[in-house]
Parts: structure tokens; C-alpha cells; sequence
């Protein structure tokens, strides 16, 4: 299989003269396709449009299939006679947040914005119709459980790959006729399992080059607002219950500046993600040993906010976890029990240190 690659301004080629069989789900495409072009197009996602640019390149007397795209961006992985093209669309950039804190954000904001990671996979060989469409399927299935896997946060993941396109390349079998019949035609004789295992590993690896070339990466504060945790909701949860205390601005941002200094030590962020994991886990039933009919009581889930509260404020911060923990002031009542307890040892550490000034 020798791949010629066009790129211009409003799309890319992927050009094999002697002829890709194809299955995808490009805008511009029968599923099966016998085709000598594979193009990704920038053009609004209809069939008109997107078919017109295709028609546009110098290869445009071949047959071909078009996918419609917003973004250009991809970079391509070749082993042996595997070559995997990534094709990335991204709205969300890292934004700083503090000094030592990031956020993900998009200009678009979260109901709009996507992130898209779609594939163009050319296996030199002359596979089946059918087993091409196994492979589809693999691929398919492998982007979904690699990006389960990475357990993103929930607005992330709600925008992640809702308008990703695959297409599978192959070699068409040799054929004294000009005609094929692709049905009745000699394929090769392939190790599917070990096709199968080499396709499932290259497409994780593509994932993460993704993920590192977009420059996107998720910390504490993107998963707070995959929960619906604000800040401000912390500083008032915070202040709350104080007594004998003029709650003013600057106590206020004082409090604010204290909980995202404790955000950003590595030891509360993890003690404050181990709390969301096991959230998850509980909610979903993932663990046997973990009832989820509410009978069962998480002593952990005291200890581990009592580690929060020490790490931030030392053993002065005791008193103060205990009665955050008991009174569960404004947003502190409504979370899961672990997290309950973990930000109920952030306020009280942040609490106590702000008292101490």
C-alpha cells in the first residue's frame, strides 16, 4: 500500500492509486467502499458541501469518500504495515487559574465546545469485507473503553467524541479482471487475534498522543466542577457557622485564597480525588464489599477528612473538622458521604488558619 498524502488549506488526501477497500462512516460514503481517495474535508457537515471541496483535489477523477471536519489537525503512527491517522478537533484550552492552579475552559463554554479524536486506520493487507467491518467494530469499541478508562471529568466526557468519524483502509485483492468482486474475490490469509491486539494497542497509544499534542490535561479544580463544586460555595459553607466573627469581603478572600492554596498541595488533592473515586465507586456499585443500601458506615470517611483537615492546618484543625462534620454547613450537606467528609476537612483546615491570622 503506497500513501500519497495531500494536504491544502481546506482538506487532506490520503491517495492510494492502486485502491483503498474501505469501510467508514464519513459524511460522504457507502460504508463499503472501493475508493483511490480518503478525504477529510473542512466544510460544514452535509453531503453537498462536503462532496464539492472533495471534488476540489488534483485527484479529484478518482472515486473517493469525504468526512466533513472543523479542524485539520492530525498526525499520523506507522507500524509495519499499520499506519493510524489521528485527526484532532478541540475547543478546550488550560487556563490559569492561580499562580499555582489550572482549569480547563472553553470560549465556547461547555454546551457547545467539543472534543473530537477520529481515526483514518490503513492496514497494508487485503482483508475481507467482513472482517473489516470486525475491525470497525474493534476500533470502535477500543476508543470507548480507553477513554473510560482515563475517567475524565463529567463535562469533559459529555462533550468528548459525540462527532468523531473512523474509517478502515485495506488493500483490494489482486485481480486479473479490471472488475472485482469483492464477495468472491481471495483475500489474505490474516492472524486476526494478533491484528486485533496490535490495532486495540495503537489506537490507545494514538489517544494519548492526542491528548498530549491538544495539551490537555485535567486536575483538582476540573473535576470540582464536574461535580458542581464552586469555590464561592466552599468560602460560604466555610463562613457559615462562625460565631462572634464579622464575616467581611476581605475575611471572605482571605477564606478563598486559603482553600485554593490547599487545593493546590498535592497531599489534599489526592486525599480530595481518593474521596471522588470512591464516590464513584460506590455509586455505581463497583466494589462487592461496598453496600450501596446505605446501611454500611464509612469510618474511613471521618478519617480521611481528618487527614485533609491535619494536612492543611495540623492538629488544631481537629476541633474544627468535628464541627464542620457534625453541623455539614450549605453545600458540605449535599455531596456523598466521602466527599462529605473530605471538604468538610478542607473548610475546617482553612478555617483554622485564617483564624490564627
Amino acid at each position: 500500500m503506497k500513501l500519497n498524502i495531500i494536504e491544502k488549506d481546506y482538506g487532506i488526501c490520503i491517495n492510494n492509486a492502486n485502491h483503498f477497500l474501505a469501510f467508514s462512516d464519513f459524511t460522504v460514503s457507502d460504508g463499503i467502499d472501493i475508493v483511490e481517495n480518503v478525504n477529510v474535508i473542512n466544510a460544514k457537515d452535509e453531503f453537498n458541501a462536503t462532496a464539492k471541496r472533495a471534488e476540489t483535489f488534483n485527484q479529484s477523477q478518482g472515486s473517493y469518500i469525504a468526512q466533513a471536519t472543523s479542524s485539520l489537525d492530525y498526525f499520523a503512527n506507522a507500524y509495519d504495515d499499520l499506519t493510524i491517522f489521528t485527526f484532532m478537533n478541540n475547543d478546550v484550552v488550560l487556563e490559569q487559574f492561580t499562580d499555582k492552579l489550572l482549569v480547563a475552559n472553553s470560549p465556547k463554554g461547555f454546551v457547545d465546545a467539543r472534543i473530537s479524536i477520529s481515526h483514518v486506520v490503513c492496514i497494508d493487507k487485503a482483508i475481507s469485507p467482513g472482517d473489516l467491518l470486525k475491525i470497525f467494530k474493534l476500533i470502535s469499541s477500543t476508543k470507548a473503553n480507553a477513554i473510560a478508562d482515563m475517567r475524565l471529568p463529567l463535562h469533559i466526557r459529555n462533550i468528548l467524541n459525540t462527532n468523531d468519524f473512523l474509517a478502515v483502509l485495506a488493500n483490494i485483492p489482486e485481480s486479473d479482471d479490471e472488475s472485482l468482486d469483492i464477495n468472491n474475490s481471495e483475500f489474505d490469509d490474516i492472524d486476526f487475534e494478533e491484528l486485533k491486539t496490535r490495532i486495540g494497542e495503537a489506537i490507545e497509544i494514538s489517544i494519548e498522543d492526542a491528548f498530549d499534542k491538544m495539551n490537555l490535561t485535567f486536575g483538582i479544580l476540573d473535576y470540582l466542577v464536574a461535580e458542581g463544586i464552586l469555590i464561592g460555595d466552599l468560602v460560604e459553607a466555610g463562613l457559615d457557622i462562625l460565631a462572634d466573627v464579622d464575616v467581611t469581603q476581605k475575611l471572605k478572600d482571605s477564606m478563598e485564597a486559603e482553600i485554593l492554596n490547599a487545593l493546590a498541595d498535592v497531599n489534599v488533592a489526592s486525599l480530595i480525588m481518593s474521596a471522588l473515586r470512591m464516590g464513584e465507586d460506590m455509586a455505581c456499585n463497583a466494589v462487592r464489599e461496598f453496600n450501596g443500601d446505605g446501611s454500611t458506615q464509612f469510618t474511613s470517611a471521618k478519617a480521611l477528612g481528618m487527614a485533609v483537615a491535619n494536612q492543611i492546618a495540623g492538629t488544631k484543625a481537629i476541633f474544627n473538622f468535628n464541627k464542620y462534620d457534625e453541623l455539614k454547613p450549605g453545600i458540605i450537606f449535599g455531596l456523598p458521604p466521602m466527599l462529605s467528609e473530605a471538604f468538610a476537612g478542607l473548610i475546617a483546615g482553612c478555617v483554622s488558619k485564617i483564624l490564627e491570622e
